[in-house]
């Protein structure tokens, strides 16, 4: 994977206010690869960095995806906390 895509997700999803998300293909696009959602994807979900709140990035359709840390629910839990609006759609 292009080393300059993958820095440029990591600094978009450190830039993403607490309590907002932006789907995979909105992070792809801002990196400079629209169709990279779902290298996107790849980078969130090898992410162990607490720098870069990779929770923030959700599914075009609206629902969350996965969380490496937790799973979705965990991935809820913390947009939930964040953003104090309730989630349901997993």
């Amino acid at each position: 994977m292009n080393s300059k895509f993958k820095q440029n997700v990591l600094e978009i999803v450190k830039q993403i206010p607490a309590g907002k998300t932006l789907t995979y293909g909105q992070v792809a696009a801002l990196a400079g690869n629209p169709k990279g959602a779902r290298a996107v994807g790849m980078i969130m979900s090898q992410n162990y960095n607490v720098q870069v709140p990779c929770h923030r990035v959700i599914r075009a359709d609206g629902k969350l995806g996965n969380y490496n840390r937790g799973g979705a629910i965990k991935k809820k839990e913390l947009l939930d906390k964040e953003s104090k609006v309730q989630v349901t759609n997993l």
